[in-house]
């Protein structure tokens, strides 16, 4: 089996942990992807789910061979190949004075990236009329794992020792959708400030598209370095369906920031989430995702993991067929363009943990 069909297999089906406590501790609940771990296969840093009910029957183990200190990746029982997890980083070790701990603030993804949830609310949230179906942005809330708010200074502060202790190369910034026009961009730009002040780091944003194209621009003079706004989906009927709040923002919309935005940040520096398995069909992600490479958005693609305690929590993720198949064609889309994940300048896609498909890209 190669590297690009393992990965995919593994990210749609997920991985069963003989020893749970093995790496890094997971992430349940949140904003955007989670109840996933980071392990590493053949170099490449993969996040994979790990606490999803699809997970727990699923074909692939990680078990610790004592006899030569190594976690093996089974198949059906069958060693694979050997796996490592990162450990946990030093930053969380740490506190502010007011006595907040640091994972509380950001947390480590993949293996060198520093991610947060600005604003752990959303108006969207906790309301069947609009909310998304597959988000758990206030799980991790209610379970005392984060805080609310995070504030610049506290941010600069976990950011500066993320680089420093743990060579953390660049930042995701994300942020619930707060009741404001801006739609969360003039806290995103008020936190990047901080910690570029603080610590030369790359940092994404992400928000929904707002009111005003305008904010773009006040985000890059902040330090915002790229900037990611989310579609997950593109069919209208499974938008209105899957996350009826934010349907109300219609799929044009989006394409107009795009435009203005790559116009601020530049060719290839903005980026979309796309949920593959929540209903869009092949040919309309395909379609969607040459739109977007033409005008200069990377189209970061991703199989669906269904949340624990989410309404989509039983929702079946995408085959791996599906994803290859797609994977393979967005690939050849982004070679024809010149477009590359490891170019984006920071935020997801250029980690490119959630998906294979820069495994794609790189070996098309």
């Amino acid at each position: 089996m190669n590297k690009q069909q393992l990965i995919t297999e593994i990210q749609s089906q997920g991985l069963r942990l003989i020893e749970p406590e093995i790496g890094a501790s997971g992430r349940k609940g949140g904003a955007g992807p989670s109840d996933h771990k980071a392990i590493v296969i053949d170099n490449t840093t993969v996040m994979v789910p790990i606490f999803t009910s699809a997970s727990s029957d699923s074909p692939y183990t990680a078990r610790f061979d004592a006899s030569t200190d190594q976690t093996i990746l089974e198949l059906d029982g069958a060693a694979i190949a050997p796996i490592y997890f990162p450990s946990q980083p030093s930053f969380y070790r740490l506190t502010t004075a007011d006595g907040i701990p640091y994972w509380k603030i950001a947390l480590l993804h993949s293996r060198d990236v520093l991610a947060t949830t600005v604003l752990q609310t959303c108006i969207r949230y906790g309301n069947t009329a609009t909310s998304c179906q597959f988000c758990a942005i206030g799980q991790s809330l209610e379970a005392d794992r984060t805080s609310a708010r995070k504030t610049p200074a506290h941010l600069a502060e976990v950011a500066e020792a993320a680089v420093r202790l743990d060579g953390v190369k660049h930042m995701v910034m994300t942020t619930g959708t707060p009741n404001t026009r801006d739609r969360g961009a003039a806290y995103l730009a008020e936190c990047a400030s901080a910690i570029k002040a603080w610590v030369h780091l790359p940092i994404q944003a992400q928000c929904e598209p707002p009111d005003d194209f305008a904010w773009f621009e006040r985000l890059r003079k902040a330090g915002v370095d790229s900037l990611g706004m989310h579609l997950e989906a593109v069919d209208p009927t499974v938008r209105s369906r899957i996350m009826p709040g934010k349907a109300t923002v219609p799929v044009e919309y989006y394409f107009e920031a795009f435009a203005a935005a790559v116009k601020t940040f530049g060719w290839g520096q903005v980026s979309t989430y796309l949920l593959a398995g929540l209903g869009d069909d092949l040919p309309a992600l395909l379609e969607a995702c040459d739109r977007l490479i033409t005008i200069g958005v990377y189209p970061f693609v991703v199989p669906f993991v269904p949340i624990t305690g989410t309404p989509l929590a039983d929702h079946a993720p995408p085959r791996h067929e599906f994803m290859v198949t797609l994977y393979q064609q967005i690939a050849g889309m982004l070679d024809r363009a010149g477009m590359s994940s490891q170019s984006i300048k920071a935020g997801c896609a250029k980690c490119g943990a959630c998906s294979a498909l820069s495994i794609f890209e790189s070996q098309d």
